[in-house]
């Protein structure tokens, strides 16, 4: 008698496992960016990290004869998410400078609110009673993690929350160039158009720095775990709704939360933790449902 091969595991589950390797390679981002902003501004940490990532890119694609699947179909498409991206990116690098890193990436933990505002724009899908809902409860978990006041509300917490509609934006159109590029394709003009845009931003004065051996490190660990993040984070939303595949990313909040303890001695603010398990419940809130309606 033969044993019948096991089941492939279900979308929803290898979307939760690519973005574990996300949640990794985002938390170690993090780290890095901090050491190396002393010396670098924001441009130009973005211009050496999209080097890094461009030349693996291609190496990795000659390598596998992925190539051939560079096109040009989407610049439109490609462009959107990269000024998306960039801008997001280049407000969290500046934000995890001055505010606790648990602030930053529990701000950052409302992009999947705004994926599901933005996504029946975007994408085409239905704003649902439950979503709606569970955009207004995250919103309530923002204003807990902010507090706005003359206070406590600073140029950081607003950055990483702006930071977080850039990654919105980055995260639907990734979701709409899944539908007919590969992933290599999305990853090359990522890298190139960043490279470029770093270039610009960083050289408008003419200065542009040149990393320290210190920093150099730091920086292939910059471009490697950006590259490695979104090459998991695509991979999840080529196998799930967009809606359903980012609240995976929430374990990041407890993992930079210790290490912002334990390395940086940054104090837990009661606050941000009770901020972003509203965040968190209603994200939660959503994905539970989508998971009975796909059930």
């Amino acid at each position: 008698m033969s044993l019948a091969a096991p089941a492939p595991a279900p979308q929803a589950l290898r979307a939760g496992l690519w973005m574990l390797g996300a949640v990794a390679s985002f938390s170690s981002m993090a780290v890095a960016g901090r050491a190396v902003s002393f010396e670098l501004d924001t441009f130009e940490i973005m211009m050496y990290r999209s080097i890094v990532g461009f030349v693996l890119v291609l190496g990795v694609a000659r390598l596998t004869g992925q190539i051939g699947t560079i096109t040009t179909r989407s610049p439109r498409t490609h462009i959107i998410r990269n000024l998306c991206h960039f801008t997001g990116q280049n407000l969290w690098f500046y934000a995890i400078t001055v505010i606790p890193l648990a602030q930053v990436f529990a701000l950052e933990f409302t992009a999947p609110l705004w994926v599901l505002i933005l996504s029946p724009l975007v994408l085409g899908e239905r704003l649902t009673g439950t979503r709606a809902l569970a955009a207004v409860i995250g919103f309530a978990g923002i204003l807990i993690v902010a507090r706005p006041s003359p206070e406590t509300l600073n140029m950081g917490t607003i950055a990483a929350a702006a930071a977080a509609i850039g990654f919105a934006g980055s995260i639907l159109m990734t979701k709409r160039l899944t539908r007919t590029e590969t992933l290599t394709c999305i990853l090359f003009w990522m890298t190139l158009l960043q490279i470029g845009l770093g270039l610009a931003c960083a050289g408008y004065d003419g200065d542009i720095a040149l990393p320290s051996l210190t920093s150099a490190p730091w920086l292939v660990l910059i471009g490697c775990a950006g590259l490695v993040a979104h090459f998991c984070l695509t991979t999840a939303l080529s196998l799930a709704p967009a809606t359903l595949v980012t609240p995976v990313d929430f374990l990041r909040l407890p993992v930079i939360a210790i290490i912002g303890v334990l390395v940086y001695a940054e104090p837990v603010d009661a606050f941000v933790i009770l901020g972003a398990l509203v965040i968190f419940g209603a994200n939660y809130l959503n994905l539970w449902r989508e998971t009975r309606k796909s059930a």
